[in-house]
């Protein structure tokens, strides 16, 4: 019987042999995992404010490279676009051309527009090409030139002006003369020269009425004149 057998117990209950029972500490296991999850918190922690650091002392780059979320938009300045001077009224020769079955719309038109402070040219019926043959209000007859001078400064005078631009005589390209007339009844030699930048045909298609208001096409065309501002995107940061 061992020395570490209680008195009164023997049989199966007596311990034999020489070596002793180890009795290990509870809750060793929980430590060691409680440990190794705070290493890990801690950690994490470490890396979350060095990144706040680093994005305090850069200025945000590091979240405008990953994605940009927290970048401000750029703010935008504006400056006052540049425009293109126009030609004066007095300075675009109309030649009013009647493509309706409707007599005296031609004169009645060419005296409005010369009240209106247009230099006017040949009144009368239009040609074969546009004779009845025209369903809108009018169409702006000219050279390549009038897109950006003559036709935008008629075209206030009346609503819906269609524009379609003249093929130059071969071999007699248009001169960049304004027109010079102010009255009615150019010469024939005149007529039959080259098209000006400034010389347009107004045919009356079948869709006329009558002229704009005054007041519109006055307000129309001085819109036409006055500059127009274009933003312009500033630098926003390092963004």
């Amino acid at each position: 019987m061992s020395m570490l057998t209680p008195p009164g117990m023997g049989g199966k209950y007596r311990i034999t042999g020489d070596k002793y029972p180890r009795m290990r500490p509870t809750g060793g296991r929980r430590k060691l995992v409680l440990a190794a999850t705070g290493g890990v918190l801690a950690l994490g922690l470490v890396g979350w404010g060095t990144f706040q650091l680093v994005d305090v002392f850069t200025g945000g780059s590091t979240a405008t490279a990953a994605g940009g979320k927290n970048c401000p938009a750029p703010a935008t300045s504006v400056s006052p676009a540049k425009v293109t001077p126009l030609p004066a009224p007095g300075r675009i020769k109309v030649n009013v051309l009647n493509a309706t079955e409707r007599s005296g719309l031609a004169k009645a038109t060419a005296d409005a527009l010369k009240k209106r402070g247009f230099a006017i040219g040949e009144v009368g019926n239009a040609t074969e090409e546009y004779d009845k043959k025209v369903k809108g209000t009018v169409l702006l007859l000219g050279a390549a030139d009038a897109v950006d001078g003559a036709f935008p400064v008629l075209a206030t005078q009346v609503g819906g002006a269609k524009q379609k631009v003249e093929a130059p005589l071969k071999g007699e390209p248009a001169k960049a003369d304004a027109a010079e007339g102010e009255g009615e009844g150019e010469s024939d030699e005149a007529a039959k020269g080259p098209r000006k930048p400034n010389e347009v045909d107004l045919i009356i298609g079948d869709g006329f009425k009558k002229l704009a208001p005054e007041a519109a096409a006055t307000g129309a065309l001085k819109a036409l004149n006055t500059p127009k501002p274009s933003p312009s995107p500033s630098s926003g940061g390092r963004c």
